[in-house]
């Protein structure tokens, strides 16, 4: 699976925002490859309007009610999100609420799914113990670089892979741009990949994900 997160991007607002989720869902189509859009909580009515499934890019754990500028859970379903990515390095929880927030979507009825970011090991140990449906390794030194983290640190990859190994499903990120980036990752034992300037700011995205896609049948 690739995850694409279109970040406050404009080439990931509003209309281009739906654009980009069609082409996600074409590419997915098109090689088999399970696509998905991870949008800004203003765009999400968009682009689930246009029978484009999307992912949010956060989560707040607070209930309905006197909570002003909190990204409601309830709200979310409502609006047809069908799972979230907590703890992005540009958008830290603590522990607490991380927990907190995969007990509240536990409780709903349905498919929510619910994947967690880590920045080391230590967290990836931690954070295996609230039992998300995937856990992302993103160093966060290599966010938005030219190196991604294939070839950066393959052997941390190896080391939580093999940590959450049968436990929940690996996902790697930080720089991840091109099609040898997914093959590395996958003979490591990545499953999943976590992109975005790799394929949001690109002038023909794509291009760039059908490229990235392809690189798992090979």
């Amino acid at each position: 699976m690739i995850l694409v997160n279109f970040k406050t991007y404009q080439s990931g607002s509003g209309g281009e925002a739906v654009e980009l989720a069609e082409i996600c869902q074409e590419v997915q189509k098109e090689t088999g490859v399970e696509i998905i859009s991870v949008v800004q909580a203003l765009d999400l009515s968009l682009v689930v309007a246009k029978h484009q499934p999307a992912w949010l890019q956060h989560l707040d754990p607070s209930l309905q009610g006197a909570f002003t500028g909190s990204i409601n859970l309830e709200t979310a379903l409502e609006r047809g999100a069908q799972g979230v990515v907590l703890n992005h390095s540009e958008k830290k929880l603590p522990p607490g609420k991380i927990r907190q927030m995969i007990k509240r979507c536990r409780d709903q009825k349905g498919n929510f799914q619910i994947l967690v970011c880590c920045r080391s090991l230590t967290q990836a140990r931690k954070y295996l113990k609230f039992k998300p449906d995937f856990l992302a390794y993103e160093p966060v030194e290599l966010i938005g670089g030219e190196i991604s983290v294939s070839q950066a640190k393959p052997g941390m990859i190896e080391n939580f892979v093999e940590l959450i190994n049968k436990k929940t499903f690996p996902v790697i990120g930080a720089g991840i741009k091109t099609a040898e980036d997914i093959k590395v990752g996958l003979k490591l034992g990545a499953k999943g990949f976590l992109v975005t300037s790799g394929v949001v700011t690109v002038k023909d995205p794509k291009k760039r994900l059908l490229e990235l896609a392809k690189a798992f049948k090979k």
